[in-house]
């Protein structure tokens, strides 16, 4: 179970706002001519955890690069906190990054760098006093359940704790919003699980707004159906068969969005190909 102090390190960093933390309208993109996003609309409330699916290729990365303006649309419109993402400029796409925290699908760390200097890395980029990063990376690793590993280096741990560090470097800087990028892509079922649970525990510990794309149907549904109790310090089924309120589904296919909502309304859609991608 989290410390008061960890808890409140997981907590946003900014003041709440009003209306959606992410808000696509109309929004198109192609590489060499070919369509990779057709006319997509969206948006995520504050405190929501989106889950994107879709078959490979159906424009679910680039959805992401877009929301962090690594890549701009060809049309349409992306607000991030309220700002016009896709006109902004790159030294406000700089400061608007420091609120989001990103978990790739390959953790991305640096091989030359300490596990705990791959997690303070943004803090030591913002020059946050040493005494101060340190006990902000000890608490993060602590989230995640890998203190222990502060001193090694990646090539040191597992896959499965990197994608844990990567966790940990995502949410040290307290973001308002984070990105996770296939965690558990390329991972074994039993650690797949353990990194979706991680990703239960942020979202029911600190309500931090989160998209998250994923491959596997399992870890979906084991985000939307289970609670990270903090009596216990357990992620557990929610009561009677339910599902988070704040966990919702977009999915893409071919580039266009074809279900936005809830996950009872993703269970039950009679859309033919739902129904078959569910299967």
């Amino acid at each position: 179970m989290p410390s008061e102090i960890a808890i409140a390190a997981m907590t946003p960093n900014t003041a709440p706002t009003t209306g959606p933390v992410v808000v696509f309208e109309n929004v198109s993109i192609a590489f060499d001519e070919k369509p990779v996003l057709e006319d997509v609309s969206f948006s995520v409330e504050r405190g929501e955890t989106r889950i994107i699916l879709g078959p490979a290729g159906g424009g679910k990365s680039v959805l992401m690069k877009l929301t962090n303006g690594l890549l701009r649309p060809d049309s349409g419109s992306i607000r991030v906190f309220g700002k016009e993402v896709s006109t902004m400029r790159e030294a406000d796409l700089f400061t608007l990054r420091a609120r989001i925290g990103m978990v790739f699908q390959e953790s991305a760390l640096f091989d030359s760098l300490s596990v705990e200097d791959n997690v303070a890395y943004r803090l030591h980029e913002e020059h946050v006093p040493e005494a101060e990063a340190h006990a902000r990376v000890v608490e993060a690793l602590k989230f995640v359940e890998l203190e222990q590993a502060i001193d090694k280096f990646p090539a040191e741990i597992s896959g499965g704790m990197r994608r844990r560090v990567s966790i940990a470097r995502a949410i040290v800087s307290n973001p308002d919003l984070i990105l996770y990028d296939s965690p558990t892509g390329g991972l074994d079922p039993i650690t797949s699980t353990t990194i979706i649970e991680l990703v239960v525990k942020q979202r029911d510990v600190s309500h931090t707004t989160s998209l998250m794309i994923t491959h596997r149907l399992q870890d979906a549904f084991l985000l939307a159906r289970n609670h990270f109790n903090q009596q216990t310090g357990q992620i557990e089924p929610i009561a009677n068969g339910g599902v988070d309120d704040s966990t919702k589904f977009l999915v893409l296919n071919e580039g266009r969005i074809i279900f936005d909502g809830t996950t009872e309304e993703l269970i039950h859609s009679t859309d033919p190909w739902l129904k078959e991608y569910l299967a």
